[in-house]
Formats: C-alpha cells, structure tokens, sequence
C-alpha cells in the first residue's frame, strides 16, 4: 500500500467499519462452530464442563491461528501484486 495515497477522514471511517464488520462476523461464526462442535445439545448442567471448556479453548486457538495465516497470506499476496504492477508500469515506461 506504499504506492497508494494516503485515505482521508471518511475512507479511513468506511476502512475502520468494514474492518470492525469482518471481526464482528469472524466472532459470530466462530462462536456458532465452536459452540455447536463443542457443546451437545442438551445441556445436562447449568455450567459449562472441563471437557467442554477445553474444547472451547481449542476452538478458539484454531479459529484464531486461522485467521493469523490467511492474513499473512493475503498480505503476501498483496505485496506480490504491488511488485507485478510496478513492474509493468517500469515496463510500459521503457516502451513508450
């Protein structure tokens, strides 16, 4: 993003939303698997279990690993992108 120009107050408000959207949504379904691999159906006690706490626990981390590897790999990505279109524009300014 280092070629881009810097976002003004409302981008940077629409960035922030988005952002804050796509964590809420990460949150809701990680909460939804998590509970519904993690927790049977008919609950037997009014407290969550040491077992079902642990898997919980597991849930989470993975969820979370997940989301750590697919940011890197997007921002890898992106950083790619940024070298190939630089390039070209090198490129297109040579051949002109």
């Amino acid at each position: 993003m280092a070629g881009l120009p810097p976002l003004n107050e409302e981008q940077m408000k629409l960035v922030q939303d988005l952002e804050i959207e796509m964590m809420s949504d990460m949150y809701t379904r990680m909460t939804n698997s998590c509970h519904k691999k993690c927790i049977p159906t008919k609950y037997k006690d009014s407290e969550i279990g040491k077992g079902e706490a642990v898997c919980i626990d597991r849930c989470v981390a993975k969820y979370w690993e997940i989301h750590e590897r697919v940011g890197k790999k997007l921002q890898k990505m992106s950083t790619q992108d940024e070298e190939t279109l630089k390039k070209l524009a090198a490129e297109q300014g040579l051949l002109k």
